[in-house]
Protein backbone atom coordinates (compact mmCIF):
# COMPACT_ATOMS: atom_id res chain seq x y z
CA UNK A 1 0.00 0.00 0.00
CA UNK A 2 1.19 3.48 -0.77
CA UNK A 3 1.78 5.90 1.97
CA UNK A 4 -0.10 9.18 2.27
CA UNK A 5 2.94 11.15 1.08
CA UNK A 6 3.32 9.02 -2.07
CA UNK A 7 -0.41 9.44 -2.89
CA UNK A 8 -0.11 13.23 -2.60
CA UNK A 9 2.95 13.24 -4.87
CA UNK A 10 1.07 11.11 -7.38
CA UNK A 11 -1.92 13.45 -7.40
CA UNK A 12 0.30 16.50 -7.90
CA UNK A 13 2.17 14.86 -10.77
CA UNK A 14 -0.99 13.73 -12.62
CA UNK A 15 -1.72 15.61 -15.88
CA UNK A 16 -5.41 16.13 -14.96
CA UNK A 17 -4.56 18.28 -11.99
CA UNK A 18 -6.46 21.60 -12.23
CA UNK A 19 -4.22 24.62 -12.60
CA UNK A 20 -5.02 27.67 -10.53
CA UNK A 21 -6.47 30.44 -12.68
CA UNK A 22 -4.83 33.81 -12.50
CA UNK A 23 -6.94 36.84 -11.73
CA UNK A 24 -7.77 38.68 -14.96
CA UNK A 25 -5.80 41.83 -15.54
CA UNK A 26 -7.35 45.18 -16.46
CA UNK A 27 -5.92 44.92 -19.97
CA UNK A 28 -7.65 41.57 -20.55
CA UNK A 29 -10.96 42.88 -19.29
CA UNK A 30 -10.65 45.97 -21.47
CA UNK A 31 -9.86 44.01 -24.62
CA UNK A 32 -12.51 41.34 -24.09
CA UNK A 33 -15.38 43.75 -23.34
CA UNK A 34 -15.19 45.86 -26.48
CA UNK A 35 -18.90 46.05 -27.22
CA UNK A 36 -19.39 49.54 -25.71
CA UNK A 37 -16.39 50.78 -27.73
CA UNK A 38 -17.75 49.74 -31.12
CA UNK A 39 -19.90 52.88 -31.67
CA UNK A 40 -16.96 55.09 -30.69
CA UNK A 41 -14.50 53.28 -32.98
CA UNK A 42 -17.00 53.32 -35.83
CA UNK A 43 -17.55 57.05 -35.43
CA UNK A 44 -13.84 57.78 -35.40
CA UNK A 45 -13.25 55.71 -38.54
CA UNK A 46 -16.20 57.31 -40.32
CA UNK A 47 -15.08 60.86 -39.50
CA UNK A 48 -11.57 60.10 -40.67
CA UNK A 49 -12.84 58.61 -43.91
CA UNK A 50 -15.14 61.55 -44.64
CA UNK A 51 -12.33 64.07 -44.06
CA UNK A 52 -9.94 62.26 -46.42
CA UNK A 53 -10.00 63.13 -50.16
CA UNK A 54 -11.49 60.49 -52.44
CA UNK A 55 -8.21 59.90 -54.25
CA UNK A 56 -6.48 58.88 -51.03
CA UNK A 57 -9.22 56.64 -49.68
CA UNK A 58 -8.43 52.99 -49.24
CA UNK A 59 -10.74 50.20 -50.27
CA UNK A 60 -11.66 49.67 -46.61
CA UNK A 61 -12.68 53.33 -46.22
CA UNK A 62 -14.73 53.24 -49.41
CA UNK A 63 -16.55 50.16 -48.18
CA UNK A 64 -17.19 51.86 -44.85
CA UNK A 65 -18.74 54.90 -46.51
CA UNK A 66 -20.86 52.84 -48.91
CA UNK A 67 -22.25 50.75 -46.07
CA UNK A 68 -23.03 53.78 -43.91
CA UNK A 69 -26.67 53.85 -45.04
CA UNK A 70 -27.13 50.27 -43.86
CA UNK A 71 -25.77 50.90 -40.36
CA UNK A 72 -28.00 51.69 -37.37
CA UNK A 73 -27.19 55.33 -36.90
CA UNK A 74 -28.74 55.42 -33.42
CA UNK A 75 -25.66 53.55 -32.28
CA UNK A 76 -23.80 56.82 -32.66
CA UNK A 77 -26.01 58.35 -29.94
CA UNK A 78 -25.35 57.82 -26.29
CA UNK A 79 -28.05 56.49 -23.98
CA UNK A 80 -28.58 59.90 -22.40
CA UNK A 81 -29.18 61.63 -25.73
CA UNK A 82 -31.46 58.87 -26.96
CA UNK A 83 -33.43 58.99 -23.72
CA UNK A 84 -33.99 62.71 -24.19
CA UNK A 85 -35.26 62.11 -27.71
CA UNK A 86 -37.61 59.29 -26.69
CA UNK A 87 -38.95 61.31 -23.77
CA UNK A 88 -40.17 64.01 -26.19
CA UNK A 89 -42.41 61.58 -28.03
CA UNK A 90 -46.11 61.30 -27.08
CA UNK A 91 -47.13 58.47 -24.78
CA UNK A 92 -49.08 56.75 -27.55
CA UNK A 93 -45.86 56.07 -29.49
CA UNK A 94 -43.60 54.97 -26.67
CA UNK A 95 -44.88 51.41 -26.45
CA UNK A 96 -44.24 50.87 -30.15
CA UNK A 97 -40.69 52.18 -29.81
CA UNK A 98 -39.86 49.44 -27.34
CA UNK A 99 -40.24 46.86 -30.16
CA UNK A 100 -37.37 48.25 -32.24
CA UNK A 101 -34.52 46.49 -30.46
CA UNK A 102 -33.34 45.40 -27.04
CA UNK A 103 -31.56 48.65 -26.43
CA UNK A 104 -34.69 50.67 -27.11
CA UNK A 105 -36.65 48.26 -24.95
CA UNK A 106 -34.36 48.92 -21.99
CA UNK A 107 -34.34 52.68 -22.58
CA UNK A 108 -38.11 52.76 -22.87
CA UNK A 109 -38.38 50.94 -19.55
CA UNK A 110 -36.30 53.65 -17.92
CA UNK A 111 -38.84 56.26 -19.04
CA UNK A 112 -41.84 54.52 -17.47
CA UNK A 113 -42.91 56.12 -14.20
CA UNK A 114 -46.39 54.69 -13.61
CA UNK A 115 -47.37 51.02 -13.83
CA UNK A 116 -50.29 48.76 -12.95
CA UNK A 117 -48.96 45.28 -12.21
CA UNK A 118 -51.13 42.37 -13.38
CA UNK A 119 -48.90 39.40 -12.53
CA UNK A 120 -47.39 38.97 -9.07
CA UNK A 121 -44.62 36.65 -10.36
CA UNK A 122 -43.35 39.54 -12.46
CA UNK A 123 -42.71 41.46 -9.23
CA UNK A 124 -41.52 38.62 -7.04
CA UNK A 125 -38.98 37.34 -9.59
CA UNK A 126 -37.28 40.73 -9.84
CA UNK A 127 -38.07 41.21 -13.54
CA UNK A 128 -40.20 44.25 -12.73
CA UNK A 129 -37.25 46.13 -11.24
CA UNK A 130 -34.94 45.21 -14.15
CA UNK A 131 -37.51 46.21 -16.75
CA UNK A 132 -38.73 49.42 -15.07
CA UNK A 133 -36.05 50.72 -12.66
CA UNK A 134 -37.40 54.29 -12.31
CA UNK A 135 -40.98 53.66 -11.20
CA UNK A 136 -42.66 56.24 -8.99
CA UNK A 137 -46.31 55.09 -9.16
CA UNK A 138 -47.22 51.39 -8.74
CA UNK A 139 -50.66 49.76 -8.45
CA UNK A 140 -50.62 46.18 -7.09
CA UNK A 141 -54.36 45.58 -6.72
CA UNK A 142 -54.94 43.37 -9.77
CA UNK A 143 -51.77 41.37 -9.20
CA UNK A 144 -52.81 40.57 -5.61
CA UNK A 145 -56.12 38.99 -6.64
CA UNK A 146 -56.36 35.27 -7.34
CA UNK A 147 -58.65 34.77 -10.33
CA UNK A 148 -58.87 32.30 -13.25
CA UNK A 149 -57.23 33.65 -16.38
CA UNK A 150 -59.51 31.83 -18.82
CA UNK A 151 -62.76 33.03 -17.28
CA UNK A 152 -65.07 35.15 -19.39
CA UNK A 153 -66.97 36.57 -16.39
CA UNK A 154 -65.64 39.85 -15.01
CA UNK A 155 -67.04 41.10 -11.72
CA UNK A 156 -66.46 44.84 -11.47
CA UNK A 157 -66.69 47.27 -8.61
CA UNK A 158 -65.85 50.94 -8.58
CA UNK A 159 -62.64 50.09 -6.70
CA UNK A 160 -61.56 46.78 -8.27
CA UNK A 161 -62.41 44.10 -10.84
CA UNK A 162 -61.87 40.34 -10.72
CA UNK A 163 -62.50 37.37 -13.05
CA UNK A 164 -64.68 34.63 -11.56
CA UNK A 165 -65.85 31.16 -12.51
CA UNK A 166 -69.47 30.46 -13.33
CA UNK A 167 -69.86 28.12 -10.36
CA UNK A 168 -68.74 30.64 -7.72
CA UNK A 169 -71.62 31.64 -5.43
CA UNK A 170 -69.72 33.48 -2.70
CA UNK A 171 -66.34 35.10 -2.24
CA UNK A 172 -63.92 34.20 0.49
CA UNK A 173 -61.06 36.50 1.38
CA UNK A 174 -58.50 33.74 1.87
CA UNK A 175 -59.25 32.35 -1.61
CA UNK A 176 -59.48 35.64 -3.45
CA UNK A 177 -56.27 37.29 -2.16
CA UNK A 178 -52.68 36.13 -2.20
CA UNK A 179 -51.15 35.05 1.13
CA UNK A 180 -49.97 37.90 3.33
CA UNK A 181 -46.41 36.55 3.41
CA UNK A 182 -46.19 36.62 -0.38
CA UNK A 183 -47.49 40.19 -0.56
CA UNK A 184 -45.03 41.36 2.11
CA UNK A 185 -42.15 39.74 0.23
CA UNK A 186 -43.16 41.46 -2.98
CA UNK A 187 -43.39 44.81 -1.20
CA UNK A 188 -39.88 44.33 0.17
CA UNK A 189 -38.54 43.64 -3.34
CA UNK A 190 -40.35 46.64 -4.73
CA UNK A 191 -39.11 48.96 -1.97
CA UNK A 192 -35.48 47.90 -2.39
CA UNK A 193 -35.59 48.25 -6.18
CA UNK A 194 -37.62 51.48 -6.40
CA UNK A 195 -36.45 53.75 -3.56
CA UNK A 196 -37.92 56.81 -5.32
CA UNK A 197 -41.47 55.47 -5.12
CA UNK A 198 -44.02 58.25 -4.58
CA UNK A 199 -47.40 56.51 -4.91
CA UNK A 200 -48.40 52.96 -4.00
CA UNK A 201 -51.71 51.08 -4.16
CA UNK A 202 -51.78 47.77 -2.28
CA UNK A 203 -54.25 45.27 -0.80
CA UNK A 204 -53.87 42.50 1.75
CA UNK A 205 -50.51 43.56 3.17
CA UNK A 206 -49.40 43.47 6.81
CA UNK A 207 -47.62 46.02 8.94
CA UNK A 208 -44.26 44.33 8.23
CA UNK A 209 -44.64 44.82 4.49
CA UNK A 210 -45.54 48.49 4.92
CA UNK A 211 -42.63 49.00 7.31
CA UNK A 212 -40.22 47.79 4.64
CA UNK A 213 -41.73 50.32 2.23
CA UNK A 214 -41.51 53.10 4.81
CA UNK A 215 -37.85 52.38 5.54
CA UNK A 216 -36.70 52.20 1.91
CA UNK A 217 -39.01 54.68 0.15
CA UNK A 218 -38.42 57.89 2.04
CA UNK A 219 -40.07 59.98 -0.68
CA UNK A 220 -43.41 58.11 -0.55
CA UNK A 221 -46.14 60.75 -0.60
CA UNK A 222 -49.35 58.96 -1.61
CA UNK A 223 -50.65 55.63 -0.32
CA UNK A 224 -53.87 53.73 -0.99
CA UNK A 225 -54.59 50.78 1.30
CA UNK A 226 -57.37 48.27 0.66
CA UNK A 227 -58.56 45.84 3.30
CA UNK A 228 -57.11 48.16 5.90
CA UNK A 229 -57.21 47.44 9.64
CA UNK A 230 -55.95 48.94 12.89
CA UNK A 231 -52.87 46.69 12.95
CA UNK A 232 -51.97 47.62 9.40
CA UNK A 233 -51.94 51.31 10.29
CA UNK A 234 -48.98 50.70 12.58
CA UNK A 235 -46.86 50.18 9.49
CA UNK A 236 -47.67 53.49 7.81
CA UNK A 237 -46.96 55.41 11.00
CA UNK A 238 -43.30 55.33 9.90
CA UNK A 239 -44.11 57.15 6.63
CA UNK A 240 -43.18 60.59 7.86
CA UNK A 241 -43.47 62.30 4.47
CA UNK A 242 -46.87 60.84 3.59
CA UNK A 243 -49.25 63.55 2.34
CA UNK A 244 -52.15 61.74 0.63
CA UNK A 245 -53.77 58.68 2.19
CA UNK A 246 -56.80 56.60 1.22
CA UNK A 247 -58.06 53.86 3.54
CA UNK A 248 -60.61 51.27 2.39
CA UNK A 249 -61.82 49.14 5.27
CA UNK A 250 -64.76 47.21 3.86
CA UNK A 251 -65.93 46.36 0.36
CA UNK A 252 -69.28 44.60 0.27
CA UNK A 253 -69.07 41.26 -1.51
CA UNK A 254 -65.26 41.19 -1.67
CA UNK A 255 -63.64 41.66 1.74
CA UNK A 256 -64.26 43.14 5.17
CA UNK A 257 -61.94 44.75 7.67
CA UNK A 258 -62.13 47.14 10.60
CA UNK A 259 -60.69 50.61 11.10
CA UNK A 260 -61.68 52.09 14.46
CA UNK A 261 -60.57 54.95 16.70
CA UNK A 262 -57.45 52.96 17.63
CA UNK A 263 -56.23 52.90 14.05
CA UNK A 264 -57.17 56.54 13.43
CA UNK A 265 -55.22 57.60 16.51
CA UNK A 266 -52.14 55.62 15.41
CA UNK A 267 -52.47 57.20 11.99
CA UNK A 268 -52.75 60.70 13.41
CA UNK A 269 -49.68 60.36 15.62
CA UNK A 270 -47.50 58.91 12.85
CA UNK A 271 -48.51 60.81 9.69
CA UNK A 272 -48.54 64.41 10.83
CA UNK A 273 -47.91 65.84 7.37
CA UNK A 274 -51.14 64.60 5.81
CA UNK A 275 -52.80 67.01 3.42
CA UNK A 276 -55.54 64.77 1.99
CA UNK A 277 -57.29 61.92 3.78
CA UNK A 278 -60.08 59.64 2.53
CA UNK A 279 -61.85 57.21 4.84
CA UNK A 280 -63.80 54.62 2.87
CA UNK A 281 -66.12 52.31 4.85
CA UNK A 282 -64.26 53.05 8.07
CA UNK A 283 -65.65 53.06 11.58
CA UNK A 284 -64.80 55.47 14.35
CA UNK A 285 -66.21 58.17 16.55
CA UNK A 286 -65.51 61.59 18.01
CA UNK A 287 -62.15 60.56 19.50
CA UNK A 288 -60.65 59.32 16.24
CA UNK A 289 -61.58 62.40 14.21
CA UNK A 290 -60.45 64.65 17.05
CA UNK A 291 -57.02 62.99 17.12
CA UNK A 292 -56.66 63.54 13.37
CA UNK A 293 -57.61 67.18 13.71
CA UNK A 294 -55.20 67.84 16.57
CA UNK A 295 -52.18 65.96 15.15
CA UNK A 296 -52.56 66.47 11.38
CA UNK A 297 -52.56 70.23 11.41
CA UNK A 298 -51.73 70.44 7.69
CA UNK A 299 -54.87 68.51 6.69
CA UNK A 300 -56.77 70.46 4.02
CA UNK A 301 -59.07 67.87 2.42
CA UNK A 302 -61.14 65.22 4.20
CA UNK A 303 -63.42 62.74 2.40
CA UNK A 304 -65.88 60.25 3.90
CA UNK A 305 -67.13 57.44 1.64
CA UNK A 306 -69.91 55.23 3.02
CA UNK A 307 -68.70 55.87 6.55
CA UNK A 308 -69.86 53.93 9.63
CA UNK A 309 -69.11 56.56 12.27
CA UNK A 310 -70.83 56.54 15.64
CA UNK A 311 -73.16 59.31 16.68
CA UNK A 312 -71.63 62.58 17.81
CA UNK A 313 -68.53 62.48 15.59
CA UNK A 314 -69.55 65.58 13.64
CA UNK A 315 -68.49 67.92 16.46
CA UNK A 316 -64.88 66.71 16.08
CA UNK A 317 -64.57 68.45 12.71
CA UNK A 318 -64.07 71.74 14.50
CA UNK A 319 -60.62 70.51 15.58
CA UNK A 320 -59.53 70.47 11.92
CA UNK A 321 -58.53 74.11 11.95
CA UNK A 322 -57.00 74.23 8.44
CA UNK A 323 -59.58 72.05 6.70
CA UNK A 324 -60.63 73.60 3.38
CA UNK A 325 -62.55 70.83 1.58
CA UNK A 326 -65.06 68.40 3.10
CA UNK A 327 -66.62 65.66 0.95
CA UNK A 328 -69.30 63.05 1.60
CA UNK A 329 -69.73 60.32 -1.02
CA UNK A 330 -72.33 57.52 -0.93
CA UNK A 331 -73.05 58.05 2.76
CA UNK A 332 -76.26 56.52 4.05
CA UNK A 333 -76.22 58.85 7.01
CA UNK A 334 -74.29 61.87 8.22
CA UNK A 335 -74.54 61.80 12.02
CA UNK A 336 -77.52 60.14 13.75
CA UNK A 337 -76.87 61.95 17.06
CA UNK A 338 -75.05 65.24 16.44
CA UNK A 339 -75.77 66.65 19.90
CA UNK A 340 -76.63 70.24 20.95
CA UNK A 341 -75.65 73.15 18.72
CA UNK A 342 -73.42 74.74 21.36
CA UNK A 343 -71.10 71.70 21.26
CA UNK A 344 -70.84 71.46 17.49
CA UNK A 345 -68.44 74.28 16.75
CA UNK A 346 -67.56 75.09 13.15
CA UNK A 347 -64.68 74.93 10.68
CA UNK A 348 -63.55 78.50 10.22
CA UNK A 349 -61.22 77.81 7.26
CA UNK A 350 -63.64 75.56 5.34
CA UNK A 351 -64.22 76.68 1.75
CA UNK A 352 -65.85 73.72 -0.06
CA UNK A 353 -68.63 71.29 0.89
CA UNK A 354 -69.42 68.52 -1.59
CA UNK A 355 -72.15 65.90 -1.14
CA UNK A 356 -72.46 63.17 -3.77
CA UNK A 357 -75.02 60.34 -3.76
CA UNK A 358 -75.81 60.81 -0.06
CA UNK A 359 -79.05 60.29 1.82
CA UNK A 360 -80.15 63.59 3.37
CA UNK A 361 -83.48 62.59 4.86
CA UNK A 362 -82.45 63.17 8.48
CA UNK A 363 -83.16 66.83 9.19
CA UNK A 364 -81.26 66.88 12.48
CA UNK A 365 -78.01 65.59 10.99
CA UNK A 366 -78.18 67.81 7.90
CA UNK A 367 -78.87 70.87 10.01
CA UNK A 368 -75.89 70.05 12.24
CA UNK A 369 -73.64 69.52 9.22
CA UNK A 370 -74.58 72.88 7.73
CA UNK A 371 -73.88 74.62 11.02
CA UNK A 372 -70.43 73.10 11.22
CA UNK A 373 -69.80 74.20 7.62
CA UNK A 374 -71.37 77.65 7.81
CA UNK A 375 -68.18 79.34 6.52
CA UNK A 376 -68.15 77.55 3.14
CA UNK A 377 -67.85 79.43 -0.14
CA UNK A 378 -68.60 76.55 -2.51
CA UNK A 379 -71.49 74.09 -2.10
CA UNK A 380 -72.25 71.16 -4.38
CA UNK A 381 -75.13 68.65 -4.26
CA UNK A 382 -75.04 65.78 -6.75
CA UNK A 383 -77.65 63.00 -6.89
CA UNK A 384 -78.55 63.32 -3.21
CA UNK A 385 -81.69 61.56 -1.99
CA UNK A 386 -84.07 63.43 0.27
CA UNK A 387 -82.94 66.96 -0.61
CA UNK A 388 -86.31 68.68 -0.61
CA UNK A 389 -87.27 72.27 0.19
CA UNK A 390 -87.23 71.72 3.97
CA UNK A 391 -83.78 70.14 3.96
CA UNK A 392 -82.35 72.71 1.57
CA UNK A 393 -83.72 75.57 3.68
CA UNK A 394 -81.08 74.77 6.31
CA UNK A 395 -78.48 75.96 3.78
CA UNK A 396 -79.57 79.54 4.45
CA UNK A 397 -77.13 79.47 7.36
CA UNK A 398 -74.37 79.82 4.77
CA UNK A 399 -73.55 83.50 4.42
CA UNK A 400 -70.39 83.43 2.29
CA UNK A 401 -71.42 81.18 -0.59
CA UNK A 402 -69.98 82.17 -3.97
CA UNK A 403 -70.71 78.99 -5.94
CA UNK A 404 -73.70 76.62 -5.87
CA UNK A 405 -74.10 73.48 -7.96
CA UNK A 406 -77.25 71.35 -7.99
CA UNK A 407 -77.39 68.20 -10.09
CA UNK A 408 -79.92 65.38 -9.97
CA UNK A 409 -81.88 66.90 -7.03
CA UNK A 410 -85.37 65.90 -8.17
CA UNK A 411 -87.26 66.86 -4.99
CA UNK A 412 -86.10 70.47 -4.86
CA UNK A 413 -88.49 73.02 -6.40
CA UNK A 414 -88.04 76.53 -7.74
CA UNK A 415 -89.57 77.98 -4.59
CA UNK A 416 -87.10 76.17 -2.33
CA UNK A 417 -84.18 77.25 -4.48
CA UNK A 418 -85.30 80.87 -4.52
CA UNK A 419 -85.81 80.99 -0.75
CA UNK A 420 -82.19 80.10 -0.10
CA UNK A 421 -80.17 81.77 -2.85
CA UNK A 422 -81.91 85.13 -2.45
CA UNK A 423 -80.49 85.24 1.08
CA UNK A 424 -76.95 84.78 -0.27
CA UNK A 425 -75.82 88.26 -1.17
CA UNK A 426 -72.43 87.15 -2.47
CA UNK A 427 -73.52 84.42 -4.90
CA UNK A 428 -71.55 84.63 -8.16
CA UNK A 429 -71.84 81.24 -9.88
CA UNK A 430 -74.93 79.03 -10.16
CA UNK A 431 -75.32 75.66 -11.85
CA UNK A 432 -78.68 73.84 -11.93
CA UNK A 433 -78.69 70.60 -13.91
CA UNK A 434 -81.25 67.76 -14.14
CA UNK A 435 -83.57 69.01 -11.37
CA UNK A 436 -86.95 68.19 -12.86
CA UNK A 437 -89.09 70.04 -10.28
CA UNK A 438 -87.35 73.36 -10.95
CA UNK A 439 -89.37 74.98 -13.74
CA UNK A 440 -88.73 77.99 -15.95
CA UNK A 441 -92.32 79.16 -15.62
CA UNK A 442 -91.92 79.42 -11.85
CA UNK A 443 -88.94 81.80 -11.93
CA UNK A 444 -89.95 85.03 -10.19
CA UNK A 445 -88.80 88.55 -11.16
CA UNK A 446 -86.49 88.64 -8.13
CA UNK A 447 -84.84 85.41 -9.19
CA UNK A 448 -84.45 86.53 -12.79
CA UNK A 449 -82.84 89.74 -11.55
CA UNK A 450 -80.41 87.66 -9.53
CA UNK A 451 -79.50 85.73 -12.68
CA UNK A 452 -78.43 88.95 -14.37
CA UNK A 453 -75.90 89.69 -11.63
CA UNK A 454 -74.17 86.31 -11.75
CA UNK A 455 -70.73 85.89 -13.28
CA UNK A 456 -71.57 82.39 -14.49
CA UNK A 457 -74.90 80.65 -14.98
CA UNK A 458 -75.54 77.08 -16.08
CA UNK A 459 -79.28 76.48 -16.19
CA UNK A 460 -80.67 73.22 -17.48
CA UNK A 461 -83.04 71.83 -14.86
CA UNK A 462 -84.68 69.61 -17.49
CA UNK A 463 -84.49 68.92 -21.21
CA UNK A 464 -87.36 71.31 -21.91
CA UNK A 465 -85.75 74.32 -20.28
CA UNK A 466 -85.67 77.45 -22.44
CA UNK A 467 -83.40 79.56 -20.28
CA UNK A 468 -79.60 79.58 -20.46
CA UNK A 469 -78.20 76.09 -20.73
CA UNK A 470 -74.53 76.94 -20.44
CA UNK A 471 -72.11 79.81 -20.36
CA UNK A 472 -70.92 80.69 -23.84
CA UNK A 473 -67.77 82.61 -24.57
CA UNK A 474 -68.72 83.98 -27.94
CA UNK A 475 -71.80 84.04 -30.12
CA UNK A 476 -75.42 83.33 -29.27
CA UNK A 477 -77.03 79.98 -28.82
CA UNK A 478 -79.54 78.54 -31.15
CA UNK A 479 -82.15 78.10 -28.48
CA UNK A 480 -82.99 79.85 -25.23
CA UNK A 481 -81.18 82.69 -23.49
CA UNK A 482 -77.39 82.69 -23.39
CA UNK A 483 -75.50 84.81 -20.90
CA UNK A 484 -72.09 86.06 -21.93
CA UNK A 485 -69.48 87.35 -19.52
CA UNK A 486 -67.44 90.37 -20.55
CA UNK A 487 -65.61 92.16 -17.71
CA UNK A 488 -68.48 91.68 -15.32
CA UNK A 489 -71.24 92.78 -17.72
CA UNK A 490 -73.85 90.51 -19.23
CA UNK A 491 -75.38 90.56 -22.67
CA UNK A 492 -78.51 88.55 -23.15
CA UNK A 493 -79.48 87.39 -26.60
CA UNK A 494 -83.08 86.48 -27.30
CA UNK A 495 -83.18 84.47 -30.53
CA UNK A 496 -86.59 84.06 -32.07
CA UNK A 497 -86.03 80.32 -32.33
CA UNK A 498 -86.08 80.06 -28.55
CA UNK A 499 -89.33 81.93 -28.17
CA UNK A 500 -91.58 80.76 -30.91
CA UNK A 501 -95.34 81.00 -30.84
CA UNK A 502 -95.64 77.59 -29.30
CA UNK A 503 -93.36 78.60 -26.43
CA UNK A 504 -94.80 82.01 -25.57
CA UNK A 505 -97.80 80.55 -23.87
CA UNK A 506 -95.67 78.40 -21.58
CA UNK A 507 -93.34 81.20 -20.47
CA UNK A 508 -94.33 83.55 -17.71
CA UNK A 509 -94.81 87.09 -18.98
CA UNK A 510 -92.95 88.45 -15.97
CA UNK A 511 -89.85 86.54 -17.02
CA UNK A 512 -90.01 88.02 -20.49
CA UNK A 513 -90.44 91.57 -19.17
CA UNK A 514 -87.58 91.25 -16.73
CA UNK A 515 -85.25 89.84 -19.36
CA UNK A 516 -86.16 92.60 -21.80
CA UNK A 517 -85.65 95.34 -19.20
CA UNK A 518 -82.28 93.93 -18.17
CA UNK A 519 -81.13 93.58 -21.77
CA UNK A 520 -82.11 97.19 -22.61
CA UNK A 521 -80.28 98.50 -19.54
CA UNK A 522 -77.13 96.60 -20.37
CA UNK A 523 -77.20 97.69 -24.01
CA UNK A 524 -77.23 101.31 -22.90
CA UNK A 525 -74.19 100.64 -20.72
Amino acid sequence: MLSLEEEKLKENSSPNTSVKKRAPTWSNLWLKNTKPLKPVVFTMQLQQSLSTPNSKLSNKDKTLISNFSKVDRTLLLSDDILLRILSKLPLSQRNANSLVCKRWLNLQGRLVRSLRVLNWDFLESGRLILRFPNLTNVDLINASLVSPRNSGILLSHKLLSVHVDSWVTRFYEHNMLLPVEMIDKGLANLASGCPNLRRLVVIGASELGLLSVAEECLTLQELELHKCSDNLLRGIAACENLQILKLVGNLDGFYSSLVSDIGLTILAQGCKRLVKLELNSCEGSFDGIKAIGQCCQMLEELTFVDHRMDGGWLAALSYCENLKTLRFVSCRRIDPSPGPDEYLGYCAALERLHLQKCQLRDKKSVRALFRVCEAVREVMFQDCWGLDNDIFSFASVFRRVRFLSLEGCSLLTTEGLEYVILSWTGLENLSVMSCKNIKDVEVSPALSTLFSTLKELKWRPDTKSLLASSLMETGMGRKGVNIHVDKGKFFLGLPLVGFSRGCLGAIDVSIMLNILLISKTLIRM
